[in-house]
C-alpha cells in the first residue's frame, strides 16, 4: 500500500521540518508515504499573490478568495484523488476515520487560513472537512500534519510493531494503560508487582482495570458510547 500526501498551505515551512523528521521521514524512504507540501501563492494571478478578500456581508477578518484554490486542486487532483479541508467546524479526526482515509491512495490537504475559506470551495471542490479538536489554530497547516502523521500511522509496515495500534488510547472504548520500564525501583517509586509477576493473565487483568478506572476518571463520556 502506498499512499500520496499533497498539503497546500501559505505555509510550507511549518510542516516541512515535521515531515522530515522521525518516523514520517522513514515511512519516505520505505516508500510508503509521499508527502509534498505546496505554496498557495504559486497560483495566484496578481502581482501581489493576493489569496485573501474582506468577506461579502462584513464581518471580521479575511476569507481566502477561490481562484487560486481552485487552480492549485484541479493541477493536483487525479481521478483517485480525495480533497480534504482542515477546518475547525469539520468533522472530528477519530482513529476510525483516519484508519479509512488510510485506504485512500491520494489525499489533496487544504490548510485554512484566516476567517476560513470560500464556501463555493467547500461546497465544489472538497470532498471531506476535517477538525483535529474544538479549538480554533492560526491556520490548518499544523492540523493537516497532525492528519497526516495519525492517518500514515495505518498504512501496513509503517509501525515497527502493528501491535502498538490495537494496544493505543482511542483504539477501543478506553484510554491506554500505564506503562513501566527498567529500572524496577527508581527513588523508591516501584514498578507494580504484577508486572514482574511473569503472569500473562494478571497483567492483562490488571491493565484492563487501569484502562477503565483511567476513562471513567478523565473521559466517562467515551463509557456513554
Amino acid at each position: 500500500m502506498h499512499l500520496e500526501f499533497d498539503i497546500i498551505t501559505l505555509f510550507p515551512e511549518m510542516a516541512e521540518g515535521f515531515f522530515a523528521s522521525s518516523m514520517l521521514a522513514r515511512g519516505q524512504k520505505n516508500g510508503l508515504i509521499d508527502i509534498r507540501t505546496h505554496q498557495l501563492r504559486d497560483w495566484t494571478s496578481d502581482k501581489h499573490n493576493k489569496t485573501d478578500e474582506l468577506p461579502y456581508g462584513g464581518g471580521a477578518g479575511m476569507v481566502m478568495k477561490p481562484e487560486p484554490i481552485f487552480a492549485a486542486v484541479e493541477q493536483l487532483r487525479k481521478p483517485q484523488s480525495k480533497v480534504v479541508c482542515m477546518a475547525p467546524d469539520g468533522l472530528a479526526l477519530t482513529s476510525q476515520l483516519a484508519r479509512e482515509l488510510a485506504q485512500e491512495e491520494h489525499l489533496i490537504i487544504l490548510s485554512g487560513h484566516y476567517e476560513g475559506v470560500d464556501q463555493r470551495v467547500r461546497d465544489e471542490l472538497v470532498d471531506l472537512e476535517v477538525s483535529i479538536g474544538d479549538y480554533v489554530l492560526t491556520n490548518g497547516t499544523l492540523a493537516g500534519a497532525v492528519m497526516i502523521d495519525c492517518v500514515s500511522r495505518f498504512i501496513p509496515g509503517f509501525l515497527g510493531d502493528e501491535k502498538s495500534l490495537t494496544e493505543e488510547s482511542f483504539m477501543s472504548t478506553f484510554l491506554g494503560f500505564p506503562q513501566y520500564t527498567r529500572p524496577a525501583d527508581f527513588r523508591g517509586l516501584r514498578v507494580p508487582e504484577v508486572l514482574l509477576s511473569g503472569d500473562h493473565a494478571a497483567i492483562a487483568k490488571w491493565r484492563q482495570e487501569q484502562q477503565t478506572e483511567k476513562t471513567r476518571q478523565l473521559r466517562p463520556d467515551l463509557l456513554d458510547t
